[in-house]
C-alpha cells in the first residue's frame, strides 16, 4: 500500500439529511478505491443533520475503522464552500476528491485514471459533453441547470464545459491555492473554483459522467440557491 499522503486519495462528503444514502456510498466508496488497491480516506462534513446523519457516520467509523471514515461535523449549515475547507484540514491525501453524498454521482474512479493520463491539476466530472448526461430531472431543473452553465460559459468563458457539478478530483495543493481565491460560499462555490483555476493557470481535465437524481431525501436547491448563483456569476463577470 501507498504511504500515507503519497497516492492518497482523501474523499471530501458534505451531508445534510442524508442518513438514507450515506451507508450505500460509503460502502461503494470503500469496496472501488479497495477493488483498486488506491489508499484513501473518507471525511464526512455534516452540518448538524435533524435525521441522524452523524450517528451512521458514527456507525460507519466502527465498521471501516476512524483511520478510513472520518467524521468531522459542524454545528449547522455554514455553506458549501465552508464544508470543503472545514475537511481540508483533515485530509491527508495528496488528491482530493469531492462528490456528493446522494448517490446522485457514480463511484467510479475514471477521475483518478484521467488525472494519470494528462497529469491535469483538477479533473471535472462534466454532464454536458460526450456521453455524459442527466437523469431523472424533471424539465424544470433541467433548464435551470443548462440555463446557468450558458450563462457562465457566455459570461465567463472558462474552458470547462460543465461549471455548476459538484464531482471533481484536485490535487491538494491546488485546492488549498484556489480556497484562498474564492469567496462564494453557496453552490457558486463550484462554479468560481473553475474560473479561478482558469485564471491561475491550473490545467483540467474532463470526463462525461452520468448524474443521476437522488434516491432517497430530498433535493437541496431552492430559490434561495438560484439567486444566491445569478449574485455570485454576475460577480465574478464583474471581477475576472
Amino acid at each position: 500500500m501507498a504511504a500515507r499522503g503519497a497516492g492518497r486519495v482523501s474523499v471530501l462528503l458534505p451531508t445534510y439529511n442524508e442518513r438514507d444514502n450515506l451507508p450505500l456510498v460509503v460502502w461503494l466508496l470503500v469496496r472501488t478505491f479497495s477493488d483498486s488497491g488506491i489508499d484513501f480516506e473518507i471525511i464526512i462534513i455534516d452540518d448538524g443533520s435533524p435525521d441522524g446523519t452523524q450517528e451512521v457516520a458514527q456507525q460507519l467509523e466502527k465498521i471501516y475503522g476512524s483511520d478510513k471514515i472520518l467524521l468531522r461535523p459542524r454545528a449547522r449549515k455554514l455553506g458549501l464552500g465552508t464544508a470543503y475547507i472545514h475537511g481540508m484540514k483533515y485530509a491527508t491525501g495528496n488528491f482530493i476528491v469531492i462528490m456528493d453524498a446522494d448517490l446522485s454521482h457514480h463511484v467510479r474512479l475514471f477521475y483518478v485514471l484521467k488525472q494519470k493520463e494528462g497529469n491535469f491539476d483538477i479533473v471535472s466530472g462534466t454532464r454536458y459533453k460526450g456521453n455524459g448526461g442527466v437523469y431523472g430531472w424533471d424539465l424544470k431543473r433541467k433548464l435551470i441547470s443548462r440555463g446557468a452553465n450558458f450563462l457562465t460559459q457566455v459570461l465567463l468563458r472558462p474552458g470547462a464545459s460543465d461549471l455548476t457539478g459538484s464531482f471533481r478530483l484536485y490535487r491538494k495543493e491546488v485546492l488549498q491555492k484556489l480556497m484562498e481565491k474564492c469567496v462564494s460560499k453557496g453552490y457558486v462555490f463550484q462554479m468560481e473554483m473553475i474560473v479561478r483555476a482558469r485564471q491561475l493557470g491550473y490545467t483540467i481535465g474532463e470526463v462525461p459522467i452520468s448524474f443521476v437524481d437522488r434516491v432517497y431525501g430530498e433535493s437541496k436547491l431552492g430559490g434561495n440557491e438560484i439567486v444566491s448563483f445569478l449574485k455570485g456569476l454576475l460577480t465574478l463577470f464583474a471581477t475576472t
